[in-house]
């Protein structure tokens, strides 16, 4: 089951010849999901091959360099003839100014558009995986961020055992894979536990957008596979980032550590580090050294994990 993030835009406030800002979208077996929609995001996504067959657009805050895409991007939606439904979700007093994005497209969209307000804490549950809000630190303004969490899954399956067993392969292997007990012809009742091994977790990506390192992410990133964690500055401006509600490289290198996250993903680059970012990178490597610093394009893949659920990662 693939599961991918691919930036579309990965600069700080304004974009810069080399990055856009701040958009990335989430594959999982084939449904896409977009975080943030920067000024140009329909742009960077034709560029980049992500779908505009999408239906979730998560909102983290309503800075101008979060949503000003969004106005194209409706447009272009429009244009190309869609009829299905779009989901907004965003933070609890945004939907106003997220709707007035809409509205600058000059005419009324011609699909439907439902903008939800979300309370830090909310779970919007899917099929397999649920996304989790989690309250993030940035300045005065109502920020939200997310987390993409998979439930567990099946334990590994003996068929040779089952073989072994006299269990024929069909409607019987199906049900003690699930979890339900099997009874033979002789009479015999096969519990799952002895032909199904231990449930595997399943994987979780978590995205701060704009933040102070704050408990809210620290507690979300627990054992997580994948912190996307914003990184506007290096250490020399450690000032500048607790004044503008921003973290530097070593401040979410240093969260990634303590929360256990398996591996940190910088973004929201400001411009002065835009040529060249191995500042910031080799900041981070320091103190967690699974970190690197995203540029727009850049995709990580995320593989199935055979660990079993709630196993913690050292």
């Amino acid at each position: 089951m693939p599961l991918l993030v691919r930036f579309l835009g990965t600069a700080a406030s304004r974009p810069t010849v080399e990055r856009g800002v701040s958009s990335l979208a989430v594959i999982r077996e084939g449904e896409t999901i977009l975080v943030d929609c920067g000024e140009g995001t329909q742009r960077q996504m034709m560029r980049y091959g992500i779908s505009f067959a999408f239906e979730d657009l998560l909102i983290t805050h309503t800075h101008s360099d979060h949503i000003l895409g969004l106005t194209g991007l409706i447009r272009t939606l429009q244009l190309q003839g869609r009829t299905e439904p779009l989901n907004l979700w965003c933070p609890r007093g945004a939907s106003k100014l997220l709707r007035a994005c809409i509205s600058l497209g000059g005419e009324r969209a011609t699909f439907p558009v439902t903008v939800t307000e979300l309370e830090p804490g909310a779970t919007l549950q899917r099929r397999d995986y649920r996304i989790e809000t989690f309250q993030v630190d940035h300045r005065q303004t109502t920020c939200l961020g997310y987390a993409l969490v998979e439930e567990h899954r099946l334990g590994r399956f003996n068929p040779d055992l089952a073989r072994a067993m006299g269990i024929p392969e069909g409607p019987l292997w199906g049900q003690i894979h699930k979890g339900q007990p099997i009874t033979l012809e002789s009479g015999r009742v096969v519990e799952p536990a002895e032909l199904v091994g231990a449930a595997r977790r399943g994987r979780r990506i978590v995205i701060t957008g704009d933040t102070r390192p704050c408990a809210g992410t620290r507690e979300a990133a627990q054992d997580a596979d994948l912190l996307i964690h914003e990184a506007t500055f290096a250490d020399e401006e450690a000032a500048r980032a607790l004044e503008t509600g921003h973290s530097t490289a070593r401040e979410a290198a240093e969260l990634a550590r303590s929360a256990g996250a398996r591996r940190l993903v910088l973004t929201h680059i400001s411009a002065r580090y835009s040529n060249d970012a191995k500042e910031l990178e080799r900041e981070a490597r320091s103190v967690f050294a699974k970190s690197s610093v995203a540029r727009d394009g850049t995709e990580i893949e995320l593989k199935l994990t055979e660990e079993e659920a709630g196993t913690s990662h050292a």
